[in-house]
């Protein structure tokens, strides 16, 4: 079975790893949606943990397509990619859009997907 994940080890910091990612998807044409810092928010609910951001994607174009096939596709957007640090190396790591054909065969989006899924990895490995 392929993987539901895309992630790569970077050896830049994890605040440039965090910009590199935001840079990389506005060159694609996706817009960022929203930056969640995981980190902040549990620390902030008592529960410390290593820095986390998970960045939220979105290509209008694609949305749209897909969306007008299947409105519960939007259970499965935005795009989420994810900058962490982990035994003090950074990673950055994305859900692939690809395995969404499978999650809606009804909706024949696989073309879509495959697209925003070569988007998604260009972007992942650029920022790295």
């Amino acid at each position: 079975m392929e993987s539901l994940d895309y992630t790569v080890e970077t050896k830049k910091s994890f605040d440039e790893a965090v910009e590199a990612v935001l840079a990389k998807s506005k060159e694609k044409s996706f817009g960022v949606l929203h930056v969640h810092d995981v980190q902040a928010t549990l620390a902030g609910k008592g529960f410390p943990r290593g820095p986390l951001k998970i960045i939220e994607i979105c290509h209008p174009k694609h949305a749209h397509d897909v969306l007008e096939k299947d409105v519960k596709i939007s259970l499965m957007l935005p795009c989420p990619i994810s900058v962490y640090v982990e035994n003090g190396t950074t990673y950055i790591s994305a859900l692939r859009p690809r395995l969404m054909g499978g999650f809606y065969p009804h909706a024949h989006i696989e073309t879509t997907a495959d697209a925003v899924d070569r988007a998604i990895l260009a972007i992942v490995d650029e920022a790295k």
